[in-house]
């Protein structure tokens, strides 16, 4: 009897998680829910911790927009940094919210900016998510990203000292860029 041995790959093979091998990791412990890991185009991407001038931004916004959403749309934190989703009474309980749920996604962006400005602006247009705000410590800024087509934003807004900015989905929800960039 002969045996057939399949040969080798000659080039490194990928191997693409969903978001149910994700979540399946998380359960078997293999993740930690506090591991600061996140899910994008397949990949799981090991993230730098979160400095304090991101967690405050964050914690602005959520003091800023939590008040003025009631039962319009739901607040989700902390991957991404903030989504602003359609307002669902069972707040999502019967299953994770799907692209077509999300109103806005906004990235709070103190050492990651290249990558929320490529990678994650990229897979958020696929996706077809209709608002990204990226908050650039930076560059001192609000960029708001709209009208996702073809992998790509064809519209981009930068908002700076002095201005407000408001989602397009909930236009009387205004945000100073003052109250969140106080450094």
């Amino acid at each position: 009897m002969t045996t057939t041995v399949a040969p080798r790959a000659t080039t490194p093979i990928r191997y693409r998680f969903t978001v149910a091998d994700y979540y399946a990791m998380v359960n078997g412990g293999i993740l930690a829910e506090n591991d600061r890991v996140e899910l994008l185009d397949g990949d799981i991407i090991d993230m730098p911790p979160i400095g304090d001038w991101h967690a405050a931004s964050v914690n602005r916004l959520n003091n800023l927009m939590l008040p003025l959403l009631r039962q319009r749309a739901i607040m989700s934190e902390p991957i991404p940094d903030i989504m602003l989703l359609r307002w669902r009474d069972d707040f999502y309980e019967t299953g994770h919210p799907s692209p077509d749920d999300v109103l806005l996604i906004i990235e709070v962006s103190d050492s990651t900016v290249d990558y929320d400005r490529n990678d994650k602006l990229t897979a958020y247009a696929r996706a077809a998510i209709p608002e990204v705000w990226i908050v650039s410590r930076q560059d001192r800024r609000i960029e708001a990203y709209t009208e996702p087509t073809g992998g790509r934003y064809s519209n981009a807004r930068y908002v700076g000292r002095g201005e407000n900015i408001a989602p397009g989905a909930l236009p009387d929800l205004v945000v100073g860029i003052d109250r969140v960039l106080t450094e």
